[in-house]
Protein backbone atom coordinates (compact mmCIF):
# COMPACT_ATOMS: atom_id res chain seq x y z
CA UNK A 1 0.00 0.00 0.00
CA UNK A 2 1.45 3.03 -1.05
CA UNK A 3 0.62 6.45 1.01
CA UNK A 4 0.55 9.91 -0.65
CA UNK A 5 0.98 13.06 1.78
CA UNK A 6 -0.61 16.15 0.28
CA UNK A 7 -0.57 19.53 2.20
CA UNK A 8 -3.64 21.62 2.03
CA UNK A 9 -2.03 24.08 -0.58
CA UNK A 10 -1.94 20.83 -2.90
CA UNK A 11 -5.21 19.74 -2.48
CA UNK A 12 -7.01 23.32 -2.37
CA UNK A 13 -5.29 23.64 -6.11
CA UNK A 14 -6.21 20.04 -7.03
CA UNK A 15 -10.07 20.90 -6.18
CA UNK A 16 -9.56 24.00 -7.63
CA UNK A 17 -8.93 22.40 -10.88
CA UNK A 18 -11.22 20.08 -10.53
CA UNK A 19 -14.29 22.05 -10.24
CA UNK A 20 -16.42 24.32 -12.51
CA UNK A 21 -17.18 27.82 -11.63
CA UNK A 22 -20.51 28.08 -11.09
CA UNK A 23 -23.04 30.35 -13.86
CA UNK A 24 -24.92 32.87 -11.79
CA UNK A 25 -28.53 33.19 -12.55
CA UNK A 26 -30.46 36.25 -12.46
CA UNK A 27 -34.38 35.33 -11.09
CA UNK A 28 -36.64 37.79 -10.90
CA UNK A 29 -40.23 37.09 -9.51
CA UNK A 30 -42.41 39.71 -7.21
CA UNK A 31 -44.12 36.18 -5.76
CA UNK A 32 -41.88 35.57 -3.18
CA UNK A 33 -42.66 32.11 -2.76
CA UNK A 34 -42.08 31.23 -6.62
CA UNK A 35 -38.45 33.00 -6.06
CA UNK A 36 -37.84 31.11 -3.42
CA UNK A 37 -38.81 27.61 -4.94
CA UNK A 38 -36.62 28.46 -8.56
CA UNK A 39 -34.37 29.81 -6.13
CA UNK A 40 -33.80 26.49 -4.15
CA UNK A 41 -34.29 24.31 -7.62
CA UNK A 42 -31.37 26.27 -8.93
CA UNK A 43 -28.65 26.06 -6.11
CA UNK A 44 -29.19 22.41 -5.70
CA UNK A 45 -28.37 21.70 -9.41
CA UNK A 46 -25.02 23.84 -8.58
CA UNK A 47 -26.41 27.04 -9.71
CA UNK A 48 -25.37 30.55 -7.93
CA UNK A 49 -28.91 32.46 -7.95
CA UNK A 50 -29.07 36.25 -7.42
CA UNK A 51 -32.91 37.16 -6.70
CA UNK A 52 -34.93 40.39 -7.42
CA UNK A 53 -38.09 40.86 -6.50
CA UNK A 54 -38.41 43.32 -9.16
CA UNK A 55 -37.39 44.42 -12.81
CA UNK A 56 -35.55 48.02 -11.61
CA UNK A 57 -33.89 45.77 -9.13
CA UNK A 58 -32.69 43.22 -11.45
CA UNK A 59 -31.48 45.29 -14.08
CA UNK A 60 -29.49 47.50 -11.89
CA UNK A 61 -28.00 44.43 -10.59
CA UNK A 62 -27.34 43.24 -13.89
CA UNK A 63 -25.71 46.33 -14.92
CA UNK A 64 -22.53 45.40 -11.92
CA UNK A 65 -21.88 42.12 -14.41
CA UNK A 66 -21.30 38.56 -13.35
CA UNK A 67 -24.62 37.34 -14.44
CA UNK A 68 -24.86 34.41 -17.07
CA UNK A 69 -28.83 33.45 -17.48
CA UNK A 70 -31.50 36.15 -16.91
CA UNK A 71 -34.94 34.03 -15.66
CA UNK A 72 -37.70 36.38 -15.15
CA UNK A 73 -41.44 36.46 -14.66
CA UNK A 74 -43.55 38.53 -17.07
CA UNK A 75 -46.22 40.32 -14.99
CA UNK A 76 -44.61 42.39 -12.64
CA UNK A 77 -45.58 45.79 -11.12
CA UNK A 78 -42.90 48.53 -12.47
CA UNK A 79 -40.89 47.04 -15.09
CA UNK A 80 -42.09 43.73 -16.43
CA UNK A 81 -40.39 41.17 -17.65
CA UNK A 82 -40.61 41.51 -21.22
CA UNK A 83 -39.38 45.29 -20.76
CA UNK A 84 -36.26 43.84 -18.67
CA UNK A 85 -35.03 41.36 -21.26
CA UNK A 86 -35.29 44.29 -23.64
CA UNK A 87 -32.84 46.46 -21.39
CA UNK A 88 -30.87 43.50 -20.57
CA UNK A 89 -30.37 42.26 -24.40
CA UNK A 90 -29.83 46.16 -25.51
CA UNK A 91 -26.70 46.06 -22.53
CA UNK A 92 -25.68 42.05 -23.75
CA UNK A 93 -27.02 40.85 -26.42
CA UNK A 94 -25.70 36.98 -25.62
CA UNK A 95 -27.12 36.56 -22.52
CA UNK A 96 -29.79 34.03 -22.77
CA UNK A 97 -33.20 34.85 -21.01
CA UNK A 98 -35.74 32.93 -19.74
CA UNK A 99 -39.41 34.02 -19.74
CA UNK A 100 -42.15 32.81 -17.42
CA UNK A 101 -45.52 33.64 -17.17
CA UNK A 102 -49.03 32.21 -15.20
CA UNK A 103 -50.86 34.65 -18.29
CA UNK A 104 -50.21 32.61 -21.01
CA UNK A 105 -53.80 34.15 -22.95
CA UNK A 106 -52.90 37.41 -22.50
CA UNK A 107 -49.65 37.64 -23.67
CA UNK A 108 -49.14 38.06 -27.44
CA UNK A 109 -46.68 40.75 -28.30
CA UNK A 110 -43.18 39.34 -29.10
CA UNK A 111 -40.08 39.15 -26.81
CA UNK A 112 -36.29 39.17 -27.04
CA UNK A 113 -36.72 36.02 -24.66
CA UNK A 114 -34.87 33.26 -25.77
CA UNK A 115 -37.49 30.48 -24.22
CA UNK A 116 -41.12 31.60 -23.35
CA UNK A 117 -42.24 28.75 -20.40
CA UNK A 118 -46.02 29.00 -19.19
CA UNK A 119 -46.00 28.80 -15.52
CA UNK A 120 -47.61 25.41 -14.21
CA UNK A 121 -47.49 23.59 -17.15
CA UNK A 122 -43.97 22.48 -17.18
CA UNK A 123 -42.05 20.35 -15.26
CA UNK A 124 -38.87 21.52 -13.17
CA UNK A 125 -36.89 19.10 -15.05
CA UNK A 126 -37.12 21.24 -18.73
CA UNK A 127 -36.50 24.04 -16.96
CA UNK A 128 -32.91 22.80 -16.07
CA UNK A 129 -32.57 21.30 -19.39
CA UNK A 130 -33.60 24.67 -20.96
CA UNK A 131 -31.19 26.71 -18.82
CA UNK A 132 -28.31 24.16 -19.40
CA UNK A 133 -28.65 24.35 -22.96
CA UNK A 134 -29.04 28.35 -23.14
CA UNK A 135 -25.92 28.52 -21.21
CA UNK A 136 -23.95 25.73 -23.40
CA UNK A 137 -24.91 27.97 -26.26
CA UNK A 138 -23.67 31.12 -24.56
CA UNK A 139 -20.33 29.87 -23.97
CA UNK A 140 -19.95 28.30 -27.29
CA UNK A 141 -17.99 25.13 -28.59
CA UNK A 142 -15.20 24.09 -25.63
CA UNK A 143 -12.80 23.08 -28.66
CA UNK A 144 -9.64 25.31 -28.55
CA UNK A 145 -10.11 27.00 -31.96
CA UNK A 146 -7.55 25.73 -35.03
CA UNK A 147 -4.48 28.03 -35.28
CA UNK A 148 -4.69 29.67 -38.80
CA UNK A 149 -1.26 29.94 -40.83
CA UNK A 150 -0.46 32.80 -43.44
CA UNK A 151 1.57 32.67 -46.00
CA UNK A 152 3.17 35.10 -46.98
CA UNK A 153 3.49 36.34 -50.41
CA UNK A 154 6.56 38.19 -51.88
Amino acid sequence: MRLTVVSEHDSQAYAGQQMKPKRTILCVDDNEQSLSIRKVLLETRGYRVVSCHNGEDALARFKRGDIDLVLTDLIMPGLDGARLIEEIKAISPRTPAILLSGKVRIYDRDTQADVFLPKGMHVPAELLERIRLLLIRKRGPSRAPASSTQIGVA
